[in-house]
C-alpha cells in the first residue's frame, strides 16, 4: 500500500495539468493563485513544519523574487527566464547572508527578528531608484494564463517533491530533532546552525521562483504587494491547517482554505478575513497537528480526537 501511496504525486499532478484545457480563464487563474500559494505553504513547510522554526521572513524572500524577475525584465530588458533565475538568486543569497544570524534566536525572538527582516527589505525596495521606489515597475505584457498555469504546478510539484526527499533523508531526521529538541539534537553530533540555513535556503528558492512567476503574470509590482505581510500569515495558516511538517499537508491546506476564501471573498471581503481568523482558532485549539492528523485521530477515535486535544494541550 505504501509503495502506491508515491503515485499519488504524479498522478495528481497530471489530473491539474488539463485542467486549463477544459475549464474557464476563470477556473485557470484562480488555479494559478492557488497553486503559488500552495507552493509558499511548502516552502515554510520546510523551515517552520520540519525545523519547528515559526519563520514570518519567507514574504521577504517571494519579495525579492517578484522584484528581482521585474528588475531583470523592466529595467534590464532581460528574458523571463534569465530575470526568474536572478530573481531566485537574491532570495538564496538573502536567505545565506541573514541565516546565520538570525537562525541563532529561538521562539518569538526568532519569529520578531523575520517579521522585522520584511519590513526593513519592503523599506529599502521603496527608496530603490532602479526598483521604481513607491511607484513600482511594471512588465512586458503577456497574455498566457495556461502557461503561468503550467509553471506554476511545476513548481508546485518540485516543491512537494523535495518536501517528500525531506520527509525521508536523514537530512529530514536532523531538521526533525532540531524541532523536537535542538540542544539534544547537538548533543547528537547534529551541526543545527547549517542544517537550519540549508532549510532556509531551500524555502527561500520556492518563494522566490513563486514571486517571480506571479510578478510576470500580473505585469505590475509594488513594495506593499511584494513584501505583503500578510502573505506570510497565510502561508502559517495553510500549512498549519493541513497538517505542518508532512508532505502533502500544507498543499491540501492551501488547495482547501483558498477555494473557501475565494467564494467567501466573492460575497463579501469582512467574511473572508473572519474565516481566516476562525481557522486560526480553530486549528490551534482542535487539530494543532492540522487536517492529515484529524483524519486519522476521527478515524481512530471519533469525537474523542477534539477533547483530546484539548486535554493533551492543556488548552
Amino acid at each position: 500500500m505504501n509503495r502506491y501511496r508515491w503515485l499519488a504525486l504524479p498522478i495528481a499532478a497530471a489530473a491539474l495539468a488539463v485542467v486549463p484545457w477544459f475549464t474557464s480563464d476563470t477556473i485557470v487563474q484562480y488555479g494559478i493563485n492557488a497553486l503559488l500559494v500552495a507552493t509558499l505553504a511548502q516552502a515554510w513547510n520546510i523551515i517552520g513544519g520540519f525545523s519547528g522554526y515559526p519563520s514570518f521572513g519567507n514574504s521577504v524572500f517571494y519579495g525579492l523574487g517578484t522584484y528581482g524577475t521585474a528588475i531583470a525584465m523592466a529595467q534590464l530588458h532581460w528574458s523571463f527566464g534569465s530575470g526568474l533565475v536572478f530573481g531566485a538568486v537574491l532570495g538564496v543569497a538573502c536567505a545565506l547572508l541573514f541565516g546565520i544570524p538570525i537562525l541563532r534566536l529561538r521562539g518569538p525572538y526568532f519569529a520578531i527578528a523575520t517579521l522585522g527582516l520584511a519590513a526593513v527589505m519592503s523599506a529599502i525596495t521603496a527608496t530603490v531608484e532602479i526598483a521604481g521606489k513607491n511607484i513600482g515597475l511594471i512588465l512586458p505584457l503577456f497574455r498566457g494564463d495556461t502557461l503561468f498555469y503550467e509553471l506554476s504546478l511545476i513548481l508546485l510539484v518540485a516543491a512537494t517533491g523535495t518536501v517528500a526527499w525531506i520527509a525521508r533523508s536523514r537530512f529530514g531526521a536532523g531538521l526533525v530533532a532540531i524541532r523536537e529538541d535542538e540542544d539534544a539534537a547537538q548533543v547528537m553530533g547534529i551541526n543545527t546552525t547549517t542544517y537550519k540555513v540549508a532549510a532556509l535556503t531551500v524555502a527561500a528558492l520556492f518563494s522566490a521562483l513563486a514571486g517571480g512567476i506571479h510578478a510576470y503574470w500580473i505585469t505590475f509590482i509594488d513594495p506593499a504587494s511584494a513584501f505583503d505581510p500578510s502573505l506570510n500569515v497565510r502561508m502559517v495558516i495553510m500549512t498549519l491547517f493541513g497538517g505542518p511538517g508532512t508532505v502533502l499537508g500544507p498543499v491540501l491546506g492551501a488547495l482547501i482554505l483558498s477555494a473557501v476564501s475565494e467564494v467567501l471573498a466573492s460575497q463579501a471581503t469582512g467574511v473572508a478575513s473572519l474565516f481566516y481568523g476562525i481557522v486560526i482558532v480553530a486549528a490551534v485549539l482542535l487539530m494543532p497537528k492540522g487536517l492529515l492528523d484529524l483524519v486519522q485521530g476521527f478515524r481512530d477515535s471519533g469525537w474523542r480526537y477534539f477533547v483530546d486535544n484539548v486535554r493533551r494541550y492543556r488548552i
